[in-house]
């Protein structure tokens, strides 16, 4: 009997997962629109498919822009295998499921900070509830590896109780790693893997940890060399201290409740920087709290996503040299566009949250733990939980049904007119290459850049 529970929960905790990446990828297509989701960015219709076709799976670990991108390049040569008219719509497809795949380890790896199901369900849909999602990280391959960062604290701190759960923990560490590199934030989460872990039985040390631990720490260390040793175009600005900070506080922070960085300019200069400060107050006296009450596990991830947020976007704005006044906002600087990296640093602002709000939950319920659950408490933390994932739902998605069949602003230089899209600009290519028995390559435009097909795939 109590084999066949362990069975039942197992198979209720699988489909509960499976349920939430399902849901996740479903609205995070559904928030793109249809245009975008058909329409494809960036460097899934340039370097990536240039390189794709140039030289075959070889370019699975072929480095861009001083990093490694393993898993945007599984998706772009999935997504090239098909004809050409549909290969927008499978890498937003396909992108859409990527995120979806790392929610729902999310909903798993976090019960072991979080324990509630609805709250581990609410943690785990911050990429489908982020506001600035759909204007720049959602739906393209180019920028998964964002997602793939708020993965990586709950892989390298969960501790696996099988070999067989420890070897697939490995492989989805690997394919983090080789993704995104700063994953190196959160290598020392790998020590909660290990301590508190007592020795096997006969004094054996328990080595569960030990696939994650040397495949991150490999995966990270390619992810260097390749830093090192790929040249990066020097960033043209370095922007002020001040900027930085007043920045992260107008976007990042502020985008967890609008999606529009306008709107947060246009309040600042009517009503003084006490709107946007106010909010950010609110959302650390609520990580502080976390931090307070919560155990040690839980401390170390909310802090870790909190900090690694602020990191991401002093390093972006470095590197790329992004020099805007946001410490001295004009009515110009209200009708600039989000930025894609504040989209990624709130991404782990929020996941931070999300933590954070779990945690205080199941303190306030009186239960300090997901691991010292009285059996007589269950029903009390489920209430909880549904009444705030209902709560925040409300809250989140209620003000973002507006759906229109134009895609959502991003920052490509086209007009909303003028984005080409492949479903229309490769029937043209075609069409060149039917009318030209001699013509090798046709150029297929992209937003915003494009590719050169050989005909042979085209006619």
């Amino acid at each position: 009997m109590q084999h066949r529970g362990t069975v039942r929960t197992t198979v209720v905790a699988g489909l509960g997962a499976v349920l939430v990446g399902l849901v996740v990828a479903v609205v995070g297509w559904w928030r793109l629109g249809p245009v975008a989701a058909r329409t494809v960015w960036a460097e899934d219709g340039g370097v990536f498919l240039r390189e794709r076709v140039a030289d075959g799976p070889w370019d699975l670990l072929q480095p861009y822009a001083g990093y490694l991108h393993l898993v945007p390049r599984i998706v772009v040569d999935a997504a090239w295998a098909l004809p050409v008219e549909r290969y927008a719509l499978a890498l937003s497809l396909g992108s859409c499921c990527v995120v979806g795949v790392a929610a729902a380890l999310v909903f798993v790896l976090a019960r072991q900070v979080v324990g509630p199901w609805p709250l581990r369900a609410l943690l785990a849909a911050v990429p489908a509830l982020l506001p600035l999602a759909p204007y720049e990280i959602a739906g393209n391959t180019a920028n998964l590896h964002w997602f793939l960062l708020a993965l990586a604290p709950w892989v390298f701190a969960y501790r696996a109780r099988s070999w067989r759960a420890a070897a697939g923990l490995a492989v989805v560490a690997a394919a983090v790693t080789l993704t995104e590199p700063q994953t190196v934030l959160f290598l020392p989460l790998l020590l909660l893997a290990w301590f508190p872990r007592p020795a096997r039985r006969g004094g054996r040390p328990d080595l569960l940890a030990l696939p994650v631990t040397v495949v991150a720490l490999g995966g990270a260390a390619a992810q260097v060399v390749v830093s090192l040793s790929t040249p990066r175009t020097p960033a043209s600005a370095t922007p002020r201290p001040l900027d930085v900070v007043a920045g992260f506080l107008l976007q990042p922070v502020n985008g967890l409740f609008r999606s529009s960085a306008g709107d947060v300019v246009r309040s600042v200069l009517a009503h003084g920087w006490w709107v946007a400060v106010v909010p950010a107050l609110v959302v650390a006296a609520l990580l502080v709290a976390a931090v307070v009450v919560g155990p040690t596990r839980a401390r170390w991830i909310v802090v870790a996503l909190a900090g690694a947020s602020f990191a991401v976007w002093i390093a972006a704005l470095y590197a790329n040299g992004v020099d805007s006044p946001w410490g001295t906002p004009t009515p110009v600087l209200a009708a600039a566009r989000p930025l894609r990296y504040a989209a990624a640093s709130g991404l782990l602002l929020l996941s931070s949250v999300a933590t954070a709000a779990g945690v205080l939950v199941t303190w306030a319920d009186g239960r300090g733990g997901p691991q010292r659950t009285p059996a007589g408490r269950h029903g009390s933390a489920r209430r909880r939980g549904r009444r705030l994932v209902r709560g925040r739902g409300r809250r989140d998605l209620g003000g973002r049904r507006d759906r229109s069949a134009a895609p959502r602003p991003r920052a490509t230089g086209f007009p909303p007119s003028g984005r080409p899209r492949v479903g229309t600009s490769a029937p043209l290519a075609a069409a060149a290459c039917r009318a030209d028995p001699d013509l090798d390559v046709a150029r297929v435009r992209t937003a915003p850049w494009g590719a050169s097909v050989p005909c042979e795939r085209l006619r």
